[in-house]
């Protein structure tokens, strides 16, 4: 089955010791008292009370990032789901969290254009390999439950992003939005130039392992006086 949104898509403009204990205290107070927004419940079709607690895991960007090499490219991929960045670190999950709240309105305006109740967002990088990488952005494709998507909006986060080309260690950063059915909980592949991602049925068992610590993590935070 093929998804079938608008062919006229286009690309948004790019926007021109102890002392680390208690600031990851503070982070993860912070992260507790911003858990309750509806942003992500609008983003995963989940209410936030089925979400995992903020700020109680563990978990680093690459644990959770799906990889693609090609040619002089190679591409990262992250999930914006906040049933998965909820497991990352404090640091990592409020890095991401404001990133959210940045695009939250411009989100919801496409959103409303295109009539998806909850887009699926990723935030997608391009790393040069070589001298003069060329990119397309459009070509990026995911496949989830048999259904082929292509991003109904790409909003760039470099100033990169527009030349879609790039030097030897360059970086093009985005956020990708497709449309909704993308089961991120499952297994699911993203596509680009033939190449295709690999090891999210792993990535899936370290999330399900992380979930059940930060639900522990978390029961027994509440148990301390």
């Amino acid at each position: 089955m093929t998804s079938d949104r608008p062919p006229n898509r286009r690309t948004a403009e790019p926007p021109t010791g102890g002392g680390r204990a208690l600031r990851v205290l503070a982070i993860t107070v912070a992260l507790v008292a911003v858990g309750s927004r509806g942003w992500a419940q609008d983003t995963t079709g989940v209410a936030t009370q089925d979400l995992p607690p903020a700020g109680f895991g563990t978990l680093h960007q690459e644990d959770i990032a799906l990889r693609i090499q090609t040619g002089p490219l190679q591409i990262r991929i992250v999930p914006l789901d906040e049933r998965i960045t909820r497991l990352l670190s404090p640091d990592t999950y409020a890095s991401l969290h404001r990133l959210h709240e940045s695009k939250a309105d411009q989100v919801q305006q496409l959103a409303e254009r295109y009539g998806i109740r909850s887009p699926t967002l990723f935030l997608v990088t391009f790393f040069g390999l070589q001298e003069r990488a060329r990119f397309n952005p459009e070509i990026l494709t995911i496949t989830s439950q048999n259904r082929f998507f292509r991003p109904v909006e790409i909003l760039p986060l470099s100033p990169l992003w527009s030349g879609q080309q790039l030097n030897q260690r360059e970086t093009a950063t985005a956020i990708y939005m497709f449309e909704d059915g993308i089961q991120v909980l499952d297994p699911f592949t993203v596509s680009y130039e033939g190449g295709s991602s690999q090891g999210w049925e792993q990535t899936i068992r370290t999330l399900d392992r992380e979930r059940a610590s930060v639900q522990a993590r978390a029961a027994a935070a509440r148990k301390k006086p």
